[in-house]
């Protein structure tokens, strides 16, 4: 392996995990929310809420992923007549997040309605506004409950992002696959290693930020 295939393979590995970050951070403001959304009151907003995750947890990520790539631009243009061009990584970001944000909104609400009802009342009772109580009460007890099925999302987000390969982004994956091209099948077992490596990082972290807010409970 050469210099210039190992930095290329840096490369790859940084965009990844960039896009993994990126597209987590902006998906869990956006999961709260519409969790938020779902377990209100107010119909239409719970209606959109069902909406969104129906559709994002019932269709492919890679077809989302072409949509907001091909689709919606094509769509545009059909519509207005200025073409409206998305770059692979914009694409990809905002892909990975809008469907990263429909499976942790379900992980929030879960969390959110696992806690006892009587601590919201004990809440009201002491003075508190619903934000304060949910903010200050309900949502800290909920964290140490929810990294363990957030911790599984995150490492799906990270594999997932092999996907945005197909819209031209020198990723991992199409960094590994262009030097197999050349018929050196052991690249993707250095990609599948990295993966790995990456993957493995995650669940060490995952597990010791669970240890440290049990301690709380």
């Amino acid at each position: 392996m050469t210099s210039v295939q190992i930095s290329k393979l840096a490369a790859g590995t940084v965009s990844t995990i960039e896009l993994t970050l990126i597209s987590i951070v902006l998906g869990m403001i956006l999961a709260l929310v519409i969790a938020f959304m779902s377990i209100g009151r107010n119909k239409i907003l719970k209606g959109i809420a069902w909406i969104y995750t129906w559709v994002f947890r019932g269709t492919p990520l890679l077809l989302q992923i072409m949509v907001v790539y091909f689709a919606i631009p094509l769509m545009v243009k059909q519509m207005v007549g200025s073409p409206l061009n998305f770059e692979p990584f914009t694409a990809a970001i905002i892909a990975l997040t809008l469907n990263t944000a429909a499976y942790t909104s379900e992980i929030f609400r879960a969390g959110i309605q696992s806690i006892d009802k009587g601590q919201m009342e004990a809440a009201k009772a002491l003075g508190m506004t619903y934000s304060q109580a949910m903010f200050k009460v309900i949502i800290p007890q909920t964290v140490s409950r929810i990294i363990p099925p957030f911790a599984n999302e995150f490492i799906m987000i990270l594999k997932d992002t092999s996907l945005v390969s197909t819209i031209g982004m020198a990723d991992l994956m199409r960094v590994s696959k262009q030097f197999a091209a050349s018929g050196d099948w052991s690249y993707y077992f250095v990609a599948g290693g990295i993966y790995l490596v990456l993957t493995s990082v995650c669940i060490v972290l995952f597990q010791r930020l669970e240890k440290k807010t049990s301690r709380y409970i």
